[in-house]
């Protein structure tokens, strides 16, 4: 018999949901076969795989110590690793970082060690605040994603609660994320509210926009301000009043006014030459929006987080 004791980053999920992450060996369908069987017990009670564990709670699992095996935790990797990042702000409970453009979020085969999470862990690690080894279901996390050729502010949980709250208020719309781009050409209104349909195609990883619904689409609503323009290239702020998969990038290209330097949505041979390695758009300020509930969060509610103008590479060629 095995004996895990909860934790607080485990505490508040599911006792399935915790089990997956914490006997990684140990297969889904034998794991709901031994919760029913009373093999797996909570507290020395039989026990439902949605029961909701709380810090304190004993787990008694009755099954073979090989299921207990998995992959070693790459401490090694945490320790080995610099740590590069562009810390906007930090507390107790999250990380604002300012991702460049051409910085992967997430690991892949291409990036390996060298994506934003792992310099995450790797911080963490090393300042004391994650230890992999006695962690037995939390990681440090990523709460929001931003396109490998897009900077932007990018949201880090640094313990269980946070990172669920922080998921909360980003499903319930709690956030504002506010954008800087550049796109060729001048629109005709200096602000306006876009409203079309987007659907996306996961295969090819690009989205069509049409002004009416179609098969598979979702609506999109972006709303634009121009801030400069100098005839050719515009420098306009965008609120996403929905937020789906490059809609900033289809919309506006949609409207006949695609961002310089996106290859994707737009013609970027040329302007390759001349320093636009990656599309022209910043995910530059986040406002947390002010709510009744109160939680270990509520401290950022009304406030807002902007990075300095200067940190945003495309803003120096703006005419005045």
């Amino acid at each position: 018999m095995r004996i895990i004791t909860v934790k607080k980053n485990d505490a508040g999920q599911r006792l399935d949901k915790f089990l997956g992450k914490a006997v990684k060996g140990l297969p889904a369908s034998m794991m709901y076969k031994l919760i029913r069987t009373k093999k797996i017990k909570v507290n020395r009670k039989r026990t439902d795989q949605k029961y909701v564990l709380c810090e304190g709670d004993e787990i008694q699992l009755f099954i073979k110590e090989e299921f207990f095996d998995s992959p070693e935790k790459d401490l090694g990797a945490l320790e080995r690793i610099v740590p590069k990042l562009d810390i906007l702000y930090e507390d107790d409970n999250i990380m604002l970082l300012n991702k460049r453009p051409g910085v992967l979020v997430h690991e892949d085969s291409e990036a390996g060690e060298n994506t934003l999470i792992m310099h995450v862990k790797a911080y963490l690690c090393q300042k004391g605040e994650y230890d992999p080894y006695t962690e037995q279901s939390f990681a440090p996390a990523l709460c929001n994603r931003i396109d490998r050729n897009t900077g932007g502010i990018v949201i880090a949980a640094k313990n269980a609660e946070a990172l669920r709250l922080m998921n909360e208020k980003i499903k319930n719309d709690c956030l504002t994320k506010t954008y800087l781009c550049l796109v060729h050409g001048t629109p005709k209104k200096k602000e306006a509210e876009l409203r079309a349909y987007l659907r996306k195609d996961s295969k090819n990883n690009t989205v069509e926009v049409r002004d009416r619904e179609f098969a598979g689409s979702k609506e999109i609503i972006t709303r634009y301000r121009v801030l400069k323009s100098d005839g050719e290239i515009s420098l306009l702020e965008v609120d996403l009043i929905t937020g789906r998969t490059h809609q900033i990038r289809a919309h506006m290209s949609h409207i006949g006014h695609s961002l310089v330097g996106d290859g994707k949505y737009g013609v970027n041979r040329e302007e390759k030459t001349r320093g636009y390695k990656y599309q022209a758009l910043y995910a530059y300020k986040l406002y947390f929006k002010k709510t009744e509930e109160e939680n270990s969060l509520s401290y950022l509610e009304g406030r807002t987080f902007a990075l300095d103008k200067s940190d945003i590479w495309f803003l120096k060629d703006v005419k005045e």
